[in-house]
C-alpha cells in the first residue's frame, strides 16, 4: 500500500484529503506545517507528498527544499492558490514534480500522484 504524506495547515483540508485517499487505498500520514512535513517524510517515508505553500513556522517551499536535500529523489506535489504562480515556479526549480490548484478536484489529484508513483 503506497504511502502519502498529506502536509497543509487548514485542518479540514487534510482531513478532505486522507478521507479521499484512504478510499482510493493510500496509507496516509499528515502534518500542519513544514517542520512537522520534515519529521514526518524522515519518520515514514512516503512515495509521494501533497504540500501547502503558504503555511505556519515554515513554508512548503522551505519545507520542500529541505526533503529534497534530505532525499534527491522525493516526489512532492504542491497544493497551491490561484495567483502563487511565481512560488509554484521557485517550487518546481527546488524539485517539485507537479501542483495542483485549490480547491482542488479529486481526478486532478489522483492524476498528479498517478504520474508518481512507479
Amino acid at each position: 500500500m503506497p504511502k502519502l504524506l498529506v502536509v497543509d495547515d487548514a485542518e479540514f483540508l487534510r482531513v478532505r484529503l486522507t478521507r479521499m485517499l484512504t478510499a482510493e487505498g493510500f496509507e496516509v500520514f499528515q502534518a500542519e506545517n513544514g517542520l512537522k512535513a520534515v519529521a514526518a517524510y524522515q519518520e515514514h517515508h512516503p512515495q509521494v507528498v501533497l504540500m501547502d505553500i503558504t503555511m505556519p513556522e515554515m513554508d512548503g517551499l522551505a519545507a520542500l527544499k529541505e526533503i529534497m536535500t534530505l532525499d534527491p529523489q522525493a516526489r512532492v506535489v504542491m497544493l497551491t492558490a490561484l495567483g502563487q504562480e511565481s512560488v509554484v515556479l521557485e517550487a518546481v526549480k527546488s524539485g517539485a514534480k507537479d501542483f495542483v490548484v485549490k480547491p482542488f478536484e479529486h481526478e486532478r489529484v489522483m492524476k498528479a500522484i498517478g504520474k508518481l508513483l512507479p
